[in-house]
């Protein structure tokens, strides 16, 4: 018998707040062991919570630009369980009422090929941070950082729509690329700030029903979701084919041996005891505040992307290198709106530009603008379409020396005397000592062959050091060759 996956996502993304959801401690990352801390994110006896307006603000955001309907009214209730990490013994979280419900996340590059429904999106806080190495006592301790403790969080879940490991992975891809585009998120699956949990079940292929389903837990990288969701279906279907029966439970993904791993038993929502938290009064938002919200979401990124393949000529495949880097797109752009000719200045952000953010390892548009500005990158494009510079001479003379000098590009050009050789006399002359120190190639050419026709090109601009406007060079030397023979 044959199984096929069902999956559904649980995404946990960090909301882009300068202070914790229920108090006013900083988001800050990085910052030293339990220093980011207050007797609310602490849970200490008698401190009472109060509600982050901008978390909000961008939940609603992130709502919005998904598709979900957003509630006038919803609830924050307490999750009941205990951990070492939860300071409180429950987390404030969102369940019978969340802020926003009913959302999709339609077909898009690199995501799935069918719309993926989002069940809810609700708001939460997060817990601390359990630490068990880098300590002399390891082997028998763990220590807990509540930094994070607090932290707001909004929690997305699709429903149980996703057919493959790898749709999975592509819709985790194109809902973080969304809430980067809308400010709502980092993005840094490194620093914990976007999280997945990934609820799967296989079942005999071709059926309706829904297996029992384990959850895997933490997974924070698009390559670990794939491989774990992999692995899992997999495990599962093997596990069946035996007669043997699925536990419901959470389980954990272990990258180095490449196997999902038993955690604990996976618990119902009745095991938590949600019930709403009177410290905190119901969650009102207006008609009004969220018709602003949605009217200030920027550009989504598949609407993007339409966009730029229309108004550019761009291919897919462009389009995607473009916006691979955060911020390159509107690096071109701007360098488009500044008088650079849309094809020059994609083979040039996709050829030399990106090659050299490699070699220094710039990831971004913002580093690569420290280093390039799109000023600059406009006046090189400029110089080689007015014919002042060959575009040899622009990449192997001009451009290493921009880059990262903050000159313009004529300015390096002036002092470097790299201005392209126009003077049809200066250019006679160069072919006239071509042809004579090759004789041999010139006989060819006037004996019907076209070949010898591009080396003795390239032996005039070698001869003129690549400065040589080279269609003047190949109309002269073309009419020298007619003229002669």
């Amino acid at each position: 018998m044959s199984y096929e996956p069902v999956i559904g996502l649980e995404i946990h993304a960090q909301l882009l707040t300068r202070s914790k959801i229920f108090c006013g401690c900083s988001t800050a990352f990085g910052a030293p062991p339990n220093t980011q801390v207050c007797p609310v994110c602490l849970g200490l006896p008698g401190a009472l919570p109060v509600l982050n307006r901008q978390a909000v603000d961008l939940a609603i955001r992130a709502a919005r630009a998904l598709g979900c309907q957003v509630h006038a009214h919803s609830i924050f209730a307490r999750k009941n369980y205990f951990y070492p990490d939860l300071p409180k013994g429950y987390q404030i979280s969102q369940y019978e009422r969340p802020i926003a419900t009913l959302g999709r996340l339609d077909p898009d590059e690199g995501g799935p090929p069918y719309p993926v429904r989002i069940r809810r999106l609700h708001l939460e806080e997060d817990a601390g941070k359990l630490l068990h190495e880098g300590f002399p006592d390891s082997a028998r301790r763990s220590y807990v950082d509540f930094n994070r403790s607090g932290v707001p969080l909004a929690e997305i879940v699709t429903e149980a729509d996703l057919q493959s490991a790898a749709d999975a992975a592509g819709f985790f891809r194109a809902l973080r690329d969304i809430l980067i585009a809308i400010g709502v998120n980092d993005g840094n699956m490194e620093e914990g700030s976007l999280r997945c949990d990934a609820n799967v079940s296989v079942r005999p292929a071709g059926t309706a029903g829904l297996g029992t389903k384990t959850e895997i837990k933490n997974l924070n990288s698009f390559r670990f979701v794939e491989k774990a969701l992999e692995y899992e279906i997999a495990r599962q279907a093997e596990l069946l084919a035996e007669g043997g029966r699925i536990v419901q439970e959470t389980r954990l993904w272990n990258a180095v041996a490449g196997r999902t791993e038993a955690m604990r038993s996976k618990e119902e929502a009745h095991d938590y005891r949600y019930f709403p938290d009177p410290d905190l009064p119901p969650l009102v938002v207006d008609a009004a505040r969220i018709s602003a919200i949605e009217a200030a979401l920027p550009e989504l990124p598949a609407a993007r992307r339409q966009r730029l393949r229309a108004a550019y000529g761009l291919s897919a495949e462009d389009v995607a290198s473009l916006t691979q880097v955060a911020g390159l797109d509107r690096y071109f752009e701007e360098v488009v709106a500044g008088g650079g000719d849309a094809r020059a200045a994609r083979n040039w952000m996709l050829g030399a530009v990106r090659a050299r953010m490699n070699e220094d390892g710039l990831d971004t548009a913002a580093a690569l603008r420290a280093r390039l500005t799109p000023a600059q990158l406009i006046g090189l494009l400029r110089l080689v379409a007015q014919g002042a510079i060959s575009g040899s001479v622009a990449k192997e003379a001009v451009f290493p020396k921009l880059w990262n000098s903050g000159d313009a590009a004529e300015t390096i050009v002036a002092a470097a005397g790299l201005g392209q050789i126009d003077d049809e006399e200066a250019i006679r002359q160069a072919i006239a000592g071509v042809l004579a120190a090759h004789a041999e190639a010139v006989a060819q050419f006037r004996a019907g062959r076209s070949a010898p026709f591009g080396f003795l090109v390239g032996q005039v601009m070698r001869a003129t050091a690549g400065k040589a406007n080279p269609r003047r060079v190949n109309a002269l030397l073309r009419q020298a060759l007619e003229q002669d023979g």
